[in-house]
């Protein structure tokens, strides 16, 4: 029985920063995810894709922002169980909960946080006639590491953020990139598409919309496909090396949906006004897998979720306690392992 004080399902990057928060609090924290690193998608699906919108970095790697991350907990020394799904959650007498994996390990905790992002998910696939004949061949649902598709002729199919950011990518990448879009209009950022307009304009993207992919063609290997234009009818083959439709994910909660948790629209319903709480006290859930009126996918959300739900989490272990929050630039930061990075004594004697 692994037992901790804040069990965290889900070890994406709001589940990597509840740990930084928690262990302000000194709090212990155990997570459990079913991918064999931690990371979630950023390390799985796209760690070479840059993220904008993380306060202080103009620009990250979401692979860097996993590793900085994991640097920034090491001094509170969280436990991880990966490569395990977390199956089953048993309320006991004390108010505390046993979480069993699919592989059978218990884990013992009076919080529990789930941060599983989407879910367990699979991409959306394109209804093409032998699109299972090129899978691993050609065709690919996710780019982890850009520099396979170096010198390539890469068509991207797709209308929202990931289509319009890998097609920006791999623009400096491929030696030919294709988008093709069914409408005109892109569901993704404004800048993304004036970029994308840009680099058209420049000869580096072909744009081609309104369009869909309708056939692919090749042997052993996808060699070429068809495009057929939907105000046209026109047909327009190309030769490619690699097709990638980005239609998103088909997000799944998995058995997480079984625990009785308050469900809507595959996401979990939590109380925003205060902590992040289920309607199952003493469980949360933070980041993607919640649902609130006014909800945001962003990772920066996810970050502050991570910090109120932990300010709650010590209430609810320490009732008796009151925390009196410290700024870490006055008071430092104290890890589990001794360690100490201590507030420069010039801000100290300028805040008091």
């Amino acid at each position: 029985m692994i037992k901790t004080d804040i069990l965290i399902i889900g070890a994406g990057p709001t589940g990597l920063f509840a740990v930084f928060e928690a262990g302000l609090l000194q709090l212990k924290c155990h997570l459990i995810d079913a991918l064999p690193q931690p990371g979630g998608q950023c390390a799985e699906i796209y760690p070479k894709k840059p993220i904008y919108d993380i306060p202080g970095f103009p620009e990250v790697l979401a692979g860097e922002l996993v590793d900085n991350l994991m640097e920034q907990i090491k001094p509170f020394q969280p436990g991880f169980t990966l490569g395990e799904r977390a199956e089953t959650i048993e309320k006991l007498d004390d108010g505390s909960f046993i979480v069993t994996t699919n592989k059978g390990t218990k884990h013992q905790a009076p919080i529990v946080a789930i941060a599983g992002g989407l879910g367990s998910f699979e991409p959306r696939k394109p209804q093409l006639r032998n699109l299972s004949q090129f899978e691993d061949k050609g065709v690919v649902y996710m780019i982890r590491e850009p520099e396979v598709f170096r010198d390539r002729k890469v068509i991207i199919a797709g209308g929202g953020d990931s289509a319009l950011d890998w097609s920006i990518f791999l623009a400096d990448v491929a030696s030919e990139v294709t988008l093709v879009h069914r409408r005109n209009e892109f569901r993704g950022a404004l800048d993304s598409v004036e970029k994308v307009q840009q680099l058209k304009n420049q000869g580096k993207i072909n744009l081609i919309t309104p369009a869909e992919v309708v056939d692919l063609k090749g042997t052993n290997k996808l060699e070429g496909v068809v495009i057929k234009k939907t105000d046209t009818s026109e047909e327009i083959a190309l030769e490619v090396d690699n097709f990638i439709p980005l239609f998103g994910l088909s997000p799944k909660l998995g058995p997480i949906a079984d625990w009785g948790l308050e469900i809507e629209k595959n996401a979990i319903k939590v109380d925003n006004t205060l902590d992040y709480q289920t309607n199952i006290p003493g469980i949360y859930a933070i980041g993607d897998v919640n649902t609130y009126p006014g909800k945001l996918k962003l990772i920066l959300c996810g970050f502050h979720e991570a910090t109120l739900m932990c300010q709650s989490a010590y209430q609810r272990i320490f009732p008796d306690k009151k925390y009196v929050m410290k700024y870490t630039t006055v008071g430092g930061v104290t890890g589990f392992d001794g360690s100490k990075k201590e507030a420069p004594k010039a801000v100290v004697k300028a805040i008091d």
